[in-house]
Formats: structure tokens, C-alpha cells, sequence
């Protein structure tokens, strides 16, 4: 096979795509606004062991989801087909390390597991509802867009 055809079959970066993750701080700044107000009022009402629960679901979803945009951004910029299984590879690994981390906390250890599950299904309801409101207000180009005029 020639050089020639071997760069042919594989796909070229993309620099220029349009893969925009304004959506992370959006979503890094709504969980730190909920999670400010819940992690006081958990530990004020449950005690402060449940409010480090909190704060430990908060980082967890907040990291998974920087983690996947991130992901599914670089696997974007390479070829748009390669989105979805880099989407699916980081869910799985993601489900993985979940897995392990919630298996590894003790049962009575001084992180309440049942409110960190609960803050993790919270957070990523959260995240998920940012992800769609992102997606829903972005313009949709079926074209390449044209280039800003230089000034």
C-alpha cells in the first residue's frame, strides 16, 4: 500500500470543528450553586457526615461529566462517527469507577453512601438538564457556517 492511500484511509484532525463545551462551566456553576445551598442544609438537618456526601456526589458527577464532554469533543475534532462509541467507551469506564467507589466505601464509614448515591442521581439530573437547555439554545448549522469577515 502507498503512503499515499494509507493517508487517504485515515481521517485527517479536524481543528476547525464546531465542538463547543461552553456547556461544562454552565454546568460546574450550577452544581456549585445547588451543592452550596444543599451541602449546609444537609449537614444542619442530617448531620455533617451526610453533607460531606454531598460535596463528594457533587465532585463525582461534576468530574464524570467534564470527563465525557471532553471525550466526546477530541473524539469530534478527529471524526464526527467516532462521537459515539468515545461517548459510550467513557460511560463504561465511567460506570466502572463508580462502581468501584461506592463498593469500596465501608457500610457505616464516615461518608454516608446513601446520600452520596442520592447527590450523584441529583447532580447528574442537574448536568443533564444543562446538557439539554445547552443543546436546545445552540444553533444548528447543516453547513459549515461562513467565516466572520476579517476586520
Amino acid at each position: 500500500m502507498s503512503s499515499m492511500s494509507r493517508r487517504a484511509s485515515r481521517p485527517m484532525p479536524r481543528e476547525e470543528a464546531g465542538w463547543d463545551l461552553s456547556f461544562l462551566r454552565v454546568g460546574a456553576l450550577a452544581t456549585l450553586a445547588v451543592t452550596a445551598v444543599a451541602a449546609p442544609v444537609t449537614g444542619l438537618l442530617a448531620g455533617w457526615d451526610d453533607a460531606v456526601g454531598v460535596l463528594v456526589g457533587a465532585a463525582v458527577v461534576t468530574a464524570f461529566f467534564v470527563v465525557s464532554g471532553l471525550v466526546v469533543a477530541w473524539a469530534g475534532r478527529i471524526d464526527d462517527t467516532f462521537t459515539l462509541p468515545a461517548a459510550m467507551g467513557a460511560f463504561f469506564v465511567k460506570a466502572i469507577v463508580l462502581f468501584g467507589l461506592l463498593n469500596a466505601l465501608p457500610e457505616d464509614g464516615w461518608l454516608d453512601r446513601l446520600t452520596l448515591a442520592w447527590s450523584v442521581i441529583v447532580g447528574a439530573l442537574l448536568w443533564s438538564g444543562v446538557q439539554l437547555r445547552w443543546v436546545w439554545t445552540r444553533p444548528i448549522y447543516y453547513v459549515a457556517p461562513p467565516r466572520p469577515p476579517a476586520g
